[in-house]
């Protein structure tokens, strides 16, 4: 692209109508897409200014709307995905870097439950003519295309087509929610989704997953994972009334450094070249972020049964995984098998702490000092309900 079409590639129009001509598809279904989209590409467009980056997120744009085009007409063409049942899914939430991912890989383990994979999440829309069971034939290539992913960033967030991942990722393609995690740390996109209400997302979620359950038959139990829940506890029982909910809980000391080095991960990955924003700049904004974050979930759970929620720390889950998963059967009257014990042990036996490398991060970096995190989240530290200690 030449300097001139950089300057205009974030057009809501001409995406709208590339996504249309690359799938002769129209129609983009509910929710609507078209105020999300522009608030989006108007983030973009004034906080992105290296060509690459720009390039980048115009293409992922793209993608976005080319594949909601083709669960639309997913949604269509399998009608009968939608008499699927969705039972007292189970979401894990809680601070980012908390062991939600290393929890929700664990539990994932067991034969009877199930996350969203990645590559659902990269191909949530279903391959023509495609029956229950089949291979979808674009997953070879997702499957090579992450072993040769940056291992800087594996060490952070290691990826593999069959690991379960984050079901929030599925709002991106309402062109709403989190998107890629640094979206959120900038204006306007950051002021208008804190202004959404997030139900109609959770309702786009469910229709996928009945698709999912649909295409890949097996595991009963759900199991979704976000920090974002924390923003949507409300919604999400509107959408799913019979949720439970493990909160993961860590010392925001050890959580605010880490999520901002994840955060500057995926901005040189996505964005290209940001220098002119930042670490400095958006170090406090993150933090800002999860700490409304937790204090929005924990006042949303004040106001319900404390029976629909398991709390454990980083610290359990390293210290004593199998035990702690049992405690979540139990919590939540759950049948742990012989068969289940069996699977999440070998799950543990494969998975050493550090596998894929050790995540280091340095919070001066990112203009924030302890004692700034301290204060920013004093209402964690002094509530004694909360197992925070590392």
């Amino acid at each position: 692209m030449n300097e001139q079409q950089l300057e205009s590639i974030f057009s809501a129009d001409a995406l709208l109508a590339a996504a249309c001509e690359q799938t002769k598809l129209d129609d983009f279904g509910a929710p609507p897409i078209r105020e999300a989209l522009d608030v989006l590409l108007e983030t973009y467009d004034k906080n992105l200014s290296d060509p690459v980056g720009r390039k980048r997120c115009h293409d992922r744009v793209l993608g976005l709307l080319a594949t909601r085009l083709r669960i639309e007409a997913s949604f269509k063409q399998i009608p009968e995905a939608f008499q699927q049942q969705i039972t007292a899914p189970i979401f894990v939430t809680g601070l980012p870097r908390s062991g939600t991912s290393a929890l929700l890989n664990m539990l994932e383990a067991a034969p009877e439950n199930r996350g969203i994979l990645q590559w659902e999440i990269q191909f949530p829309d279903v391959w023509p003519g495609s029956a229950p069971g089949d291979e979808d034939p674009r997953y070879p290539h997702l499957v090579k295309a992450l072993a040769e992913q940056d291992s800087a960033f594996s060490k952070i967030h290691h990826v593999e087509a069959d690991t379960p991942e984050e079901c929030i990722m599925l709002h991106s393609y309402c062109c709403s929610g989190v998107q890629m995690g640094f979206e959120i740390m900038l204006e306007p996109y950051r002021s208008w989704v804190l202004q959404q209400n997030f139900q109609p997302l959770y309702e786009f979620q469910r229709k996928l997953m009945q698709l999912f359950q649909w295409r890949r038959p097996g595991g009963a139990q759900w199991l979704l994972k976000a920090p974002a829940h924390m923003l949507a506890i409300d919604e999400i029982l509107q959408v799913f009334p019979d949720a439970r909910f493990i909160w993961c809980h860590r010392d925001p000391q050890h959580v605010v450094p880490s999520i901002n080095s994840m955060n500057e991960q995926v901005m040189s990955m996505l964005a290209g070249g940001w220098s002119d924003i930042g670490a400095k700049t958006i170090g406090p904004r993150v933090m800002q972020w999860y700490a409304s974050s937790l204090e929005r979930g924990l006042a949303s759970r004040a106001k319900l049964p404390e029976n629909i929620f398991v709390d454990c720390s980083q610290q359990e889950l390293v210290d004593q995984p199998l035990a702690l998963a049992r405690r979540i059967y139990e919590s939540f009257a759950l049948p742990f098998s012989a068969d289940t014990e069996a699977a999440l042990q070998a799950h543990v036996d494969a998975n050493p702490k550090g596998k894929h490398g050790k995540h280091e991060y340095d919070l001066a970096n990112y203009g924030l000092t302890k004692e700034v995190i301290a204060d920013r989240f004093a209402f964690y530290y002094n509530d004694s309900r909360w197992p925070i200690s590392d």
